[in-house]
């Protein structure tokens, strides 16, 4: 059995030997965040059927926050560190200093399920904090001004998770739902710079006669748009506004992603499940401009941007960084085509189901969830040896 999830690798008297966990930020990051979006989501699945009672965080408000601030903050900063290595040419953590960021982060999950809610802030705000440190200290002694922004936004989600924990403790009255917002609007910002960075290249590095193009008049205008939901959401604008801002944003998010060609992708699975992914950001923004109008249920914009674009593209990107990061071949496997197709069918269930046929809710949230847990759950079996053995080119990293 054990050799069913292998991924193919050089003879075995050529492979380093040794555990490499924190050797770079994107491998203990990505373990444990496909272990809880396994392990989570199931655990959502049987709080909304009322299987289980509700943990600190109330329900509804546990699973999104757990989806934005642990799953897809860990994945983000486990990029950032290894990125940002390469962006700046200093270390980023590693060793004992990255091991007691992941204990931070893995501290934030366990506490949240606790009566401690006091604590559960302390951890949950103090990891994003540390992370924007952690990253600004070599951008600062880089001189790194172009990737500022990432440590502004890690310092805004921070902000956002407190102000979550702390409606929650009756500190303040301000509605948590904003800080899911604004935590949303600050991942999708995130997504779509790194999307517009990534995806490009790596079609026309992986496809070949890919011509992808990034047009200098739109990249700022599809980029600046979602800094105006975001401002707007936060500053509580009228509907109509976010609605005509987010339905602005939409069509020149559809016009970048048309422009870097996804259909030249269709027999390279590397590929194709990052343009997949990301042609959900348009169908997130036009279902946010519809829900502003009154014209559709607000899940059905969150699950598109959840489920499908932040699913998709970290499935997509975590294959792929595994993979490079690891000198192993930039090709995927059946596992890995195995992972995309799971993690793109809970999407489509839990976001068009709800839609075609309301009377069957439970059913497609269950059906969903078991297909993004499967998903995850396979990236972690099929990666735990690549994650934790050294680099096979001997390389430091």
């Amino acid at each position: 059995m054990s050799t069913i999830f292998r991924i193919e690798e050089p003879p075995a008297h050529a492979a380093p030997r040794g555990f490499a966990l924190w050797q770079l930020g994107f491998r203990p990051f990505y373990l444990l965040a496909s272990a809880f979006a396994a392990v989570s989501i199931l655990l959502w699945a049987l709080q909304f059927t009322g299987h289980l009672s509700a943990p600190y965080l109330p329900g509804a408000l546990w699973h999104a926050h757990e989806m934005l601030f642990g799953f897809a903050l860990a994945v983000i900063v486990g990029f950032l560190f290894t990125a940002g290595r390469n962006w700046s040419g200093r270390p980023t953590p590693t060793g004992r200093t990255l091991a007691a960021i992941a204990l931070l982060w893995l501290a934030g999950r366990v506490l949240v399920l606790t009566p401690y809610g006091w604590l559960a802030a302390l951890a949950n705000t103090a990891f994003p904090l540390v992370a924007a440190i952690a990253l600004g200290i070599p951008f600062y002694r880089a001189r790194n001004r172009r990737n500022y922004f990432f440590v502004g936004l890690l310092l805004l989600l921070s902000a956002a998770t407190l102000c979550v924990h702390l409606n929650q403790l009756g500190v303040v009255a301000l509605p948590a739902w904003a800080g899911i917002q604004i935590g949303l609007d600050a991942v999708l910002f995130i997504l779509c710079v790194m999307g517009g960075r990534v995806i490009p290249m790596f079609t026309i590095n992986g496809v070949p006669g890919a011509r992808s193009l990034r047009h200098p008049r739109l990249e700022p205008v599809a980029l600046g748009s979602i800094v105006a939901l975001l401002a707007a959401d936060a500053l509580h604008a009228p509907l109509w506004l976010v609605g005509a801002i987010a339905a602005f944003a939409g069509v020149a998010h559809l016009a970048r992603w048309i422009l870097w060609q996804p259909w030249v992708t269709l027999r390279t699975p590397i590929v194709w499940v990052l343009h997949l992914a990301y042609a959900w950001i348009p169908v997130h923004l036009a279902f946010r401009a519809l829900n502003a109008f009154g014209w559709i249920a607000p899940s059905a914009a969150v699950h598109a941007l959840t489920v499908g674009a932040v699913g998709g593209l970290i499935i997509g990107m975590v294959t792929r960084t595994a993979r490079g990061h690891t000198a192993r071949p930039l090709r995927a496997d059946w596992r890995d085509v195995t992972c995309y197709v799971l993690v793109a069918a809970a999407a489509f269930v839990r976001v068009l189901a709800p839609l075609v046929v309301p009377a069957h809710l439970m059913e497609a949230v269950l059906c969903s969830a078991v297909l993004w847990s499967a998903g995850f759950a396979l990236y972690f079996v099929s990666y735990w040896n690549v994650l934790t053995r050294p680099r096979l080119d001997g390389q430091p990293g």
